[in-house]
Parts: structure tokens; C-alpha cells; sequence
């Protein structure tokens, strides 16, 4: 079956649930379908300033951006179930442009992907029934810990996605998170640069989660994904980003630690111009050590045919290291073995983290990065962050020497 013929059975379901939704709506909708009292609703505003510097070996510049995020929200009260929500952003440059930031032609410093623009962030509509929920138009979509499906909220312009969304919870062991999506809306937008701002298409996102015995749960998951070409990019920039991805996630809580392990499968879709197939693992032991929170974890990203495991639309950043050495998987794959520590003193949090990396399919040693967090969450209000990461290449031929640091300010009323 193809992925198209797939996404149409998919809308076929959104429809069913829509259906459904309305039918559980049909006469007094109840507590839920009032009115919270908030009146029409709320407006909330948040501001992120952030200072970013990049040390790139093989650019002769050092990249330093300073950049601001405004973000207005409004979101409705509840009306015989019925909700909106519009966000829009404006991503601005502070002071000289000394950063390549995708779309402003200043290719001799290192890039920071934080483009300026205005855009709608957000701007959904949603039905909700007593265990369906249904939610229209522009919008974030976070699967778990974003590994495959993600809006990567740590740059400046966060992903978006225009589509449908079915979420299903009949009982509270077991629910249905179904998306149909026609439009990502990237980091890199509004406007297109060296990378296209938005890919169209036919995707479709499922994820399936049981909630087993104890503190243990389990997850089945399908994307598949379907980018329309774009003149002037690259297959690499756009068609050969279509993928269908088949896996299953475990978290498991112990006495006196949690184990997460992840498999999933991916082969080639659509347009691509690639031909392979290749697997993911994940195996994480996490301990509570007093205050402090340990996390052991190996990964492998396979490789075939002279292609990465690649995951699109997730939120790469959280993984595999703050210098975001391995957003575009290497051909023969990689392994990533990594130390995390994440503490507390006082109201600060604390994170420090070890990757090693190394070739999945060949000898290559590629290199280890060591990167430290501070967070200080003032009040509610306020949130202060210092982060930095460095990386040591082991494999100059391939991967540059990189460090990356970054100081931000956020505020939020």
C-alpha cells in the first residue's frame, strides 16, 4: 500500500472519530461542554532573548547572534466544546548580523537557524467529546520524548504542522494519538533559504500507547512521511526526507530505576531517490541517586545502501548533543553512548552529558562531545539559562571541531 493510499484511509479515520466526537456531543453536553467562566478566553504573552555563539573549525568567523523571540497567544474559553487557539511569532535580529541564520546570505560565519520573521505559529480548532478529541488546522504535535515527531521548541521558530488531529482515550489504559498532515512548517521559515521553510505533503502520525502492569507502558508507532518536491532544492532538502518509520517504545519504573528501550524500522518512500532499509535501538537505564538523576544510554542509528536512520520532523536537538553534530545521519550510521546527570541546588537545575560517537557500519571513530546546563527559574515569570557543548572530532576528514554556547532570558506573563 502506498503512503498516499494510506493517508486517505487515515482521513477515512479522522472522519469516523469526527463523527463519533459529535455523536457523544448529541444533547446536554454536560459540565465539559460549559463555558469555563474565563469569559472569551485568555492572552498570554512570552519573550526569549538569547545570545548564541558558535566556534567552528574550517569557517574562519565565529558566529554570534543575539535574537528575539515574541510570542502573543490567545486561547478561548471552552464553548459547548469547542475551543481556539491563534499564536503568532516574531523572531527579530539584535544589533549585526554576524551568523548565518539560513535566509540572510551571510555564509562566512557558522549558522545559527534562528531566521527573522513573523509568522502563525499556531491556529487550531478543537471538538472535544468525553474520550475524543479532534483538533483542526495549525498546530504543535509532540510524540513522547520527540524522537520521531517533535516541534523543536529550542530554536527560535518552533516546527508547526497544518492538519488534523484524532486523540482517543476510552479508558485511561489505552489511547490513540492519529494525525493526518499536509504542511510542516520548519525552524527555517516563514521563508524559504539554503532550506526549504515548509515541506508539503501527505504524512501521516500514529502513535498507540498501553498502559501496562505497574509503572510500565508501552507504545506502537507509524509515521509515514511524504515531501512533495520544490524546485531548486536538492533531493537531499526535500524528497529524500519521505520515509516510513514502524517501531514500538517501552518505558518501564522499577524500585530503583527506569528502563526505556526503543526499535524501530525505516525504508525509503515516496519520491525518494534513496533505496534502503535501516533500524534504530535505544537502550536507557535511568537512577535516582538522592537529588541527582543518572542516565546511561547506547543508541544505534543504522545505515544501508549509503543511508542514515533519519528522523525529519523530530526534535534532534535533545539528542545526540548540543552541537547538533548528527542532525543529517552519516551514510555507514552511528552509535552514540552516553553519560547524563541532571541535579538540583536550590531552585537551579543542573545538567552535564558525555556522548562518545562511532561509525555503526565501519571502524570510523568519529569524535565525543562533554556539554553543561544551568537553568534558574526565577519565578514564574522569569527563567534564566547558561548552556554550553563542545566537540572533539576524531575524524577531521568528516566532522569539524565545534563549540557552541548560549545564554538566554525568558519571560512570560
Amino acid at each position: 500500500m502506498t503512503t498516499t493510499s494510506t493517508c486517505r484511509l487515515a482521513l477515512a479515520a479522522l472522519y469516523l472519530g469526527a463523527t463519533s466526537a459529535w455523536a457523544q456531543a448529541d444533547g446536554d453536553p454536560g459540565p465539559s461542554g460549559q463555558s469555563d467562566g474565563a469569559g472569551i478566553g485568555d492572552v498570554s504573552f512570552d519573550f526569549r532573548l538569547r545570545s548564541e555563539f558558535v566556534d567552528l573549525d574550517g569557517v574562519a568567523e565565529d558566529a554570534s547572534a543575539l535574537t528575539l523571540r515574541s510570542r502573543v497567544t490567545f486561547e478561548s474559553a471552552t464553548f459547548n466544546r469547542f475551543q481556539v487557539l491563534l499564536e503568532a511569532d516574531n523572531i527579530s535580529a539584535l544589533g549585526s548580523e554576524e551568523f548565518n541564520s539560513t535566509t540572510n546570505g551571510v555564509t562566512d560565519y557558522p549558522v545559527v537557524a534562528d531566521p527573522e520573521g513573523t509568522d502563525l505559529n499556531q491556529a487550531w480548532l478543537s471538538f472535544t467529546g468525553d474520550s475524543i478529541t479532534l483538533r483542526a488546522g495549525r498546530q504543535t504535535i509532540r510524540h513522547g520524548t520527540e524522537r520521531f515527531v517533535g516541534g523543536v521548541a529550542w530554536r527560535q521558530n518552533e516546527q508547526s504542522y497544518d492538519g488534523i488531529r484524532l486523540l482517543w482515550d476510552p479508558n485511561g489504559a489505552f489511547d490513540l494519538d492519529l494525525s493526518y498532515v499536509n504542511r510542516v512548517n520548519r525552524i527555517f521559515g516563514p521563508d524559504d533559504g539554503l532550506n526549504p521553510g515548509a515541506w508539503k505533503g501527505d504524512n501521516l502520525f500514529v502513535r498507540a500507547n498501553w498502559a501496562l502492569a505497574g509503572n510500565h507502558r508501552l507504545s506502537a508507532i507509524g509515521y509515514l512521511l511524504d515531501f512533495d518536491p520544490q524546485a531548486g532544492y536538492a533531493p537531499g532538502r526535500t524528497v529524500n526526507n519521505s520515509v516510513d518509520i514502524f517501531g514500538a517504545e517501552y518505558i518501564g519504573a522499577f524500585d530503583a530505576f527506569t528502563v526505556n528501550l526503543t526499535w524501530a524500522t525505516q525504508q525509503d518512500a515516496g519520491a525518494s531517490q534513496l533505496d534502503y532499509r535501516a533500524q534504530l535501538y535505544i537502550a536507557e537505564v535511568i537512577v535516582p541517586v538522592g537529588a541527582t538523576t543518572l542516565t546511561a544510554g547506547y543508541e544505534v542509528v543504522g545505515a544501508d545502501n549509503g543511508a542514515g536512520f533519519r528522523t525529519p520532523v523530530a526534535t534532534l536537538h535533545k539528542f545526540h548533543g548540543w552541537t547538533d553534530k548528527f542532525l543529517a545521519p552519516p551514510g555507514d550510521g552511528f552509535r552514540d553512548t552516553y553519560l547524563i546527570a541532571a541535579s538540583r541546588l536550590g531552585p537551579v537545575n543542573l545538567v552535564v552529558h558525555w556522548h562518545d560517537f562511532r561509525a555503526d557500519a565501519s571502524s570510523a571513530d568519529f569524535g565525543s562531545e562533554l556539554g553543561a546546563s544551568v537553568t534558574w527559574p526565577v519565578n514564574d515569570q522569569l527563567t534564566l539559562l547558561a548552556k554550553y557543548a563542545t566537540f572533539s572530532t576524531d575524524d577531521s576528514s568528516r566532522f569539524a571541531d565545534a563549540d557552541k554556547a548560549w545564554i538566554s532570558l525568558q519571560m512570560a506573563f
